[in-house]
């Protein structure tokens, strides 16, 4: 496949700053414990992590949403955090990086899900999780699907951005596929396990390889024309854009035929947030005009440009820019 040139690339990176978007989803927050090891526990054979930093970062959902601000575009999350420390310092975040938080609720129910991660010589030790992942009842349902039809007034694009946490139950799902119809907006749907199948109607599913796999119990053929099609028939979406890291993408669209897109990243650091990144970018850019063609490749490029910084982090667009001039 080529790509768009260079002239479209910038126009498409321009374009995408009066894109407004909606994020719904599974709120968390990323907590990261570094240090040294120099000997083992005489409690239990465990390593002793001698401290010497600790940070938090926005995950889940509000990453993407920090993704849409970076690379441009306006941003407005709906979602859930505990009413605690954490959710506040999750919200501040979020807002702090231009992201509108007016329709998260705080619960007393629920705490924030927050992924703890010990790590000694840049490797993880352990990580340990506190949430509650179980879907969201009637009431909270309710309530989060009102403030989804709320927030899409005025926007351009939605994203469901699913970690099996439980926010994106039936009766929030089916609030998004309607928002998007009555405002005749794209939505993008990155799933997860639970509700994978429940997402018919969808302008772009984004599952990568081993969602794919684990979903359909069988082994991916994304090279198979034949084999796309079906998978993305019996999904119900639009188009089907499969991550298959450093494999690049492959994308079946229900009018043109199977695209594959090579990764074309130099270096690979890290893919954590990868996903989050192409997300945003196959959103805004949709949003703003382009081609699904055009969207994948935009995002492939973003894709790279993240994987090639340590950790989860957001791209900008003269990042963007910069890689796809280089790989011309």
């Amino acid at each position: 496949m080529t790509g768009p040139d260079e002239a479209r690339i910038d126009e498409l990176l321009r374009d995408v700053r009066s894109v407004r978007a909606l994020v719904i989803g599974d709120l968390m927050l990323d907590r990261y414990i570094a240090g040294s090891v120099e000997r083992v526990s005489p409690e239990a054979p465990v390593p002793v992590v001698r401290v010497e930093s600790e940070r938090s970062a926005v995950g889940g959902a509000g990453n993407v949403a920090a993704n849409i601000v970076s690379l441009g575009g306006r941003c407005v999350v709906v979602g859930c955090v505990g009413a605690d420390a954490e959710g506040e310092a999750l919200v501040e975040a979020l807002e702090t990086g231009g992201v509108v938080c007016a329709h998260v609720l705080r619960r007393t129910d629920r705490p924030t899900t927050v992924k703890t991660r010990v790590l000694a010589q840049h490797q993880q030790v352990v990580r340990y999780d506190r949430e509650v992942d179980t879907v969201a009842g009637e009431e909270l349902s309710g309530e989060l699907a009102q403030r989804l039809g709320e927030a899409a007034q005025g926007c351009d694009v939605l994203i469901v951005q699913d970690y099996d946490k439980g926010v994106l139950g039936p009766a929030v799902i089916a609030a998004a596929r309607t928002a998007a119809a009555e405002r005749g907006i794209p939505w993008v749907v990155d799933p997860k396990r639970r509700s994978f199948f429940a997402y018919g109607g969808a302008t772009v599913f984004k599952p990568n390889a081993r969602e794919l796999s684990d979903a359909l119990g069988e082994g991916i053929q994304p090279g198979d024309e034949a084999w796309m099609e079906a998978t993305r028939a019996r999904l119900g979406c639009e188009h089907l854009l499969v991550t298959l890291g450093d494999r690049g993408m492959a994308l079946q669209s229900s009018r043109s035929s199977l695209v594959r897109l090579p990764a074309v990243a130099r270096e690979v650091y890290d893919v954590s947030g990868a996903g989050d990144t192409v997300t945003a970018a196959i959103a805004l850019a949709l949003a703003a005009g382009a081609t699904i063609e055009e969207a994948a490749a935009l995002a492939n490029h973003a894709a790279a440009v993240e994987v090639a910084k340590a950790g989860v982090q957001t791209v900008s667009p003269q990042e963007i820019a910069a890689h796809a001039r280089a790989h011309r």
